[in-house]
């Protein structure tokens, strides 16, 4: 059956173009893809670092409110929480990380000083402190979002890429050098056999 396609020289021409290609394209992606795994080796290390921060920051701040709560009641601290009408601003804005598109979040000002918070003449410095650990809290918890997501994008286009860079190079690439061999080889068949023919016409 294979002996009878006759493929051209312009079909060896396009497909040598399109394995130059597909070759160009799987180099570029391992380029892309060992990038990107060094930069989630480096997010995944802050990732690791800010979730320790994040544990010893709550355990000061349940600390610093269970001091409040001693020194003060619970009723003067829910009051005191619901006088609180200013809420910090959170935008979200994105970067780029190797073609990945990763969110980057800005915020307001967290950590306030106490004429800031909005609670009114009532000044008490446990609840001062524990509304100060709290702030530090969730400024680490903003930029914990920020590092997470980031992470979580970036191990998936690690994923995406992998099985492009796997789909080139265990499939794409050699079914087109094997197509390749097999039209080069049919051809230089087809040309013996022309010369074959031209030789018989002349004897």
């Amino acid at each position: 059956m294979a002996q009878n396609i006759k493929p051209t020289r312009s079909e060896l021409i396009k497909l040598k173009k399109s394995i130059k290609l597909a070759q160009s394209g799987h180099k570029l992606l391992k380029k892309k893809r060992d990038g990107l795994i060094l930069d989630f080796f480096e997010i995944l290390k802050d990732a690791k670092t800010i979730r320790q921060e994040i544990v010893a920051l709550y355990k000061t701040a349940l600390g610093k409110m269970n001091i409040a709560r001693i020194m003060e009641s619970d009723l003067k601290i829910r009051s005191l929480a619901m006088a609180i009408r200013q809420k910090p601003d959170v935008r979200l804005k994105t970067k780029n990380i190797m073609g990945v598109v990763v969110p980057k979040i800005e915020s307001d000002p967290i950590t306030k000083h106490f004429p800031e918070r909005g609670y009114g003449v009532y000044h008490s410095p446990s609840i001062d402190e524990a509304a100060y650990s709290y702030e530090l809290l969730v400024e680490k918890i903003i930029k914990a979002a920020e590092i997470e997501t980031s992470m979580k994008k970036i191990l998936r286009e690690i994923e995406n890429t992998k099985r492009r860079v796997n789909a080139l190079e265990f499939k794409v690439i050699p079914e087109r050098l094997a197509q390749k061999k097999f039209i080069t080889l049919r051809l230089e068949e087809m040309e013996r056999e022309t010369v074959f023919r031209m030789k018989r016409i002349k004897a």
